[in-house]
């Protein structure tokens, strides 16, 4: 039998496929929540990057895009769900602020109508902070109670790379611990994505527009994602509490896969990263040829 890969679970490229699995998990493992307010919500935000707002342009960015979304939407409720098979117990509104998080963490990429310079990767260096921001002023489109938005903004705050979790207060341990799991929810998200090394290519051009310039081009970038895997790895471990120990207990109980299928994942990608930079005559790109990104990406910046 072929071994099981994450991608073949869940059509990732369809949000309403996303959206059934999540409902799934919801249904038959939070039998206590109501699902409406986060199929909801769920809703508003494939409306938001879509350019259904009237306010708010649809999404510009190629790798922080709606994918990517609600493939950490997903590695989400995966976590949490894989959390309460080891006996946590989250409240259900604590569950909803958790998915919430999720689903607004990277809106702060979204440009509003009157934007109409360059693309919203100009915001990279402070999107964070205007994903919080976005997430007080819509909070009642997206069901959240007022005393709701301190604990969801600092779930939010989680995922930026250079924030210590240690250095922020948490109204209580669960807030915490669910801090803790959307941080590794979305790193676990991209960097299991089929498409991984590929979407890099538009990374690059992201943090190039940002006038973030830690790369030379797109196949240093790619040579320097070893050090950021091993980086996260470490994070993970060390500042994250190691919460992506609770995935492998989703898919036992989900799926009877006794594996996390994002650790594998990330680990096909990162060997196949190595392989093909072994390669020394060859540009590695030519070997990434997933989807024809690299076809779009020299369309649009050749």
């Amino acid at each position: 039998m072929a071994e099981v890969q994450l991608a073949n679970l869940v059509k990732m490229e369809s949000p309403q496929a996303v959206w059934a699995e999540a409902s799934y998990i919801l249904d038959r493992f939070f039998g206590q929540i109501d699902p409406s307010g986060i199929r909801s919500a769920f809703g508003e935000t494939v409306s938001l990057y879509c350019g259904k707002w009237c306010e708010m342009r649809a999404c510009s960015t190629d790798y922080h895009d709606l994918k990517h979304v609600t493939d950490c939407f997903l590695a989400m409720i995966r976590l949490l769900h894989g959390a309460t098979e080891t006996g946590i117990g989250f409240s259900p509104r604590q569950v909803y602020q958790g998915l919430i998080a999720a689903l607004l963490h990277d809106t702060g990429y979204l440009q509003s109508r009157e934007d109409r310079e360059g693309s919203g990767a100009k915001y990279t260096a402070c999107h964070v902070k205007r994903s919080m921001d976005f997430i007080r002023r819509h909070r009642t489109v997206f069901g959240l109670q007022a005393g709701e938005v301190e604990a969801c903004t600092a779930m939010v705050r989680c995922t930026d790379i250079t924030c210590d979790p240690d250095s922020l207060t948490f109204a209580d341990k669960n807030t915490e611990w669910i801090a803790k799991m959307l941080a590794t929810a979305d790193i676990m998200a991209q960097m299991a994505d089929r498409t991984y090394l590929e979407k890099l290519l538009f990374l690059f051009h992201e943090l190039d527009e940002a006038r973030i310039h830690l790369f030379d081009g797109e196949v240093e970038l790619l040579v320097q994602s070893r050090d950021f895997y091993a980086r996260m790895a470490d994070r993970f471990e060390n500042q994250l509490s190691s919460v992506n120990r609770f995935m492998i207990h989703h898919f036992k109980t989900r799926w009877e896969i006794d594996a996390d299928l994002y650790q594998k994942a990330m680990d096909n990608q990162q060997a196949y990263l190595a392989d093909i930079l072994k390669r020394a005559e060859d540009d590695p790109r030519k070997w990434l040829r997933r989807q024809r990104i690299v076809e779009r990406v020299r369309s649009k910046y050749d």
